[in-house]
C-alpha cells in the first residue's frame, strides 16, 4: 500500500467516527466543555453505556480525550477545530441533501425568519454598545467557556430575568451551535415581552474555533 492510501485509511478512520448522529450530538456536547461520562450521557439522553461505547470510538480516531478523577471518566475534544469540521459537513448537508434543506425549512427557519446577527457584526455592535449579549446555556456550560462580556440567563430561568433586561439595545442570544434550540426559544420568549432580540450565528464553539476571545469562570 502507498503511503498515500495508508493516510487515507487514517483518514476515514476520523471519517467512520463521524458517521453517527450519536456520535455527533457528543461532539457538540463536548464542544462546550468537558463533562464527565454520567453527565454526557444525561444530556444526550443515552444510556451510560452506550455514551461510553460512541466515546470510546471518538477517543480511538483522535477526537476526543479522556482522564479518570476518581470513578468518573471525563472527556473533552481533542481539537478545538473540531466545530469548523462539523460545520463544514453542515453546511455542505444543507446546500446538497433536500432532506437537510427541509428539516431547517420546517423546524429552523419557521422558527425565526429574521437574519442570525454574525459574528464580526457583534463584536463591533457590542462595541459600540448597541447589543447586550445573553448565553442560554446550563450555567456550567457558561463557566467552561463563553463570549467575553455575555450574560448567563438559561432559557428556561429567562421569564424570571426580563423586567432587568435593557429595552434600548438589543439582545443577542446563543447557544450550542446552529441546530441548537435553545436561542431560538430565547428570541421567541424575548419578542414575545417587546424585546428586540435577534439569535447569534452558529454558537459557542464556532466563536472559539475562530480563535475568538473567550472567557470562563462563575457566573456574575
Amino acid at each position: 500500500m502507498s503511503p498515500k492510501k495508508k493516510i487515507f485509511e487514517q483518514f476515514a478512520r476520523v471519517a467512520k467516527a463521524l458517521a453517527s448522529p450519536n456520535r455527533l450530538d457528543l461532539l457538540e456536547t463536548l464542544a462546550q466543555g468537558e463533562k464527565s461520562v454520567d453527565s454526557l450521557a444525561q444530556v444526550t439522553g443515552m444510556s451510560v453505556a452506550n455514551t461510553s461505547h460512541h466515546l470510546q470510538i471518538l477517543r480511538d480516531s483522535g477526537l476526543a480525550e479522556s482522564r479518570k478523577e476518581g470513578l468518573q471518566v471525563f472527556y473533552r475534544l481533542s481539537d478545538d477545530q473540531i466545530p469548523t469540521l462539523m460545520g463544514c459537513i453542515s453546511r455542505i448537508a444543507e446546500r446538497h441533501l433536500a432532506e437537510v434543506e427541509r428539516i431547517v425549512r420546517e423546524h429552523f427557519e419557521v422558527r425565526d425568519s429574521l437574519t442570525p446577527v454574525g459574528r464580526d457584526e457583534l463584536m463591533t455592535r457590542v462595541k459600540e454598545g448597541e447589543t447586550m449579549v445573553i448565553d442560554v446555556r446550563p450555567a456550567a456550560e457558561y463557566q467552561a467557556g463563553h463570549i467575553p462580556g455575555a450574560i448567563n440567563i438559561p432559557v428556561d430561568e429567562l421569564p424570571g430575568h426580563l423586567e432587568t433586561l435593557p429595552r434600548e439595545q438589543e439582545i443577542v442570544a446563543y447557544c450550542r451551535g446552529p441546530y441548537c434550540m435553545l436561542a431560538f426559544d430565547a428570541v421567541a420568549k424575548l419578542r414575545e415581552a417587546g424585546y428586540q432580540a435577534r439569535r447569534l450565528e452558529d454558537g459557542f464553539p464556532e466563536w472559539k474555533a475562530e480563535n475568538r476571545p473567550v472567557d470562563s469562570g462563575p457566573v456574575d
